[in-house]
């Protein structure tokens, strides 16, 4: 706006001064005839006028053309504001159609939450009624195992009395037939001699037809016996996969409260260097609970100790009953011995007290006592061998494991 005003004072300018060198000749005419000197300056001021005319001019000129450039920029950037604005507008238009577009999503997506969280509700339950119909009938098929087991030891000792007796019986016809043999010799070479009749030789023959009888008899109940027995086998070994498989299902469920317990406190504990899972056991450093040499537990320890434990809480209240769980809180130390001064004889006493200190703990936090193991095994579970700064810190620590009793 400043370089439009200053052309237009200096075109003002140049106009005033055009207008006083054209009314000055007109008001210096006098009635008397002027002198040559008058003449000649008169006629030198009109070249001096001429001239600032002409430079008036040209200062007009460029003020003219300076304003029909400003003029021309001012209309450019008018379109091009105007074309911005409506821009701006289908930008808007855009921007509110998919505004409304994802409210939607979300309101499907909420729809869809809550559809997947009844689905989930109802499986859990599903899940919880089969178990406790698989627990009714482990129990079912453990006591018919017993059973079975009771008969198959009274089946076993029957079997081994028939054995017992068809040898007997076995050895009794040997000697039979080997005195009918004898006595067939003898017979043959002497029969006048023994006075043995046909009579006789037909009587010992019907005995050893009758002996004979009865043999196949017995090993007929003997075939029938180990039957019975191959039978009640093969009937033991599907109760025992039934109840392995039961047994493997109950293990894999454990698994999946475990997994869910680990990964709820990886959320809660965050990426935290001093806190890592191993297996199936989640490792505290225990620089993190406890001072060095000391199985008092710190704030920050008892911090940490207390999410676990509302985790735990929520865990174990959707395990089902029949799983007789456990959480494991395993003490470990370094290699190093204690120190002379130390309240403890041994890293056996430290980390088992270590190990107490965290269950008293979490009983306080409301774990039920039947719950809980502590357990001690000072220096000999180290997980790096190293003798090393490094190596002995890691070795330094408090594991939790969810197991079955």
């Amino acid at each position: 706006m400043r370089s439009l005003r200053l052309p237009l004072v200096l075109a003002s300018c140049s106009a005033l001064a055009l207008g006083a060198a054209l009314d000055r000749p007109v008001r210096a005419q006098t009635p008397s005839a002027p002198s040559p000197a008058e003449v000649e300056a008169l006629l030198e001021r009109m070249q001096q006028q001429l001239e600032r005319l002409s430079e008036a001019a040209a200062e007009r000129d460029r003020a003219l053309e300076f304003l029909e450039k400003q003029i021309e920029a001012a209309t450019g950037r008018l379109a091009a504001t105007g074309q911005t604005a409506e821009s701006l507008k289908s930008s808007k238009a855009e921007l509110e159609t998919r505004l409304e577009t994802l409210a939607s999503d979300r309101a499907q997506l909420q729809a869809r939450l809550q559809s997947l969280e009844d689905e989930r509700a109802r499986t859990i339950a599903d899940l919880t009624a089969r178990l406790e119909r698989l627990a009714a009938q482990l129990s079912g098929v453990e006591a018919e195992r017993a059973g079975l087991g009771e008969r198959l030891a009274v089946l076993e000792r029957e079997r081994e009395s028939e054995r017992a007796r068809t040898a007997a019986l076995a050895r009794e016809l040997e000697a039979r037939e080997a005195r009918i043999r004898e006595l067939e010799a003898r017979l043959g070479e002497r029969e006048s001699e023994l006075g043995l009749t046909r009579a006789e030789v037909e009587r010992l023959n019907r005995v050893l037809g009758a002996t004979t009888d009865q043999l196949r008899r017995v090993a007929a109940a003997l075939e029938r016996s180990e039957a019975e027995v191959d039978r009640q086998k093969l009937l033991i070994d599907e109760l025992g996969a039934r109840l392995n498989a039961a047994l493997l299902q109950r293990v894999e469920q454990l698994e999946e409260y475990r997994s869910e317990f680990f990964g709820r406190l990886r959320r809660i504990l965050g990426d935290r260097p001093e806190v890592v899972i191993v297996g199936d056991r989640f490792v505290f450093q225990a620089e993190v609970l406890f001072p060095s040499g000391s199985a008092r537990l710190q704030p920050e320890g008892e911090a940490q100790l207390r999410r676990l434990a509302a985790t735990l809480r929520e865990v174990a209240a959707r395990i089902p009953r029949d799983i007789d769980w456990v959480l494991r809180v395993d003490g470990h130390t370094d290699r190093r011995p204690v120190g002379p001064g130390s309240p403890f004889r041994s890293n056996w006493e430290l980390s088992t007290a270590r190990a107490i200190s965290v269950v008293e703990f979490l009983i306080r936090e409301g774990i039920p006592p039947e719950r809980l193991v502590a357990a001690g095994f000072g220096e000999f579970r180290p997980l790096d061998p190293a003798d090393t700064e490094l190596a002995w810190r890691r070795n330094r620590r408090i594991e939790f494991k969810l197991t079955e009793r």
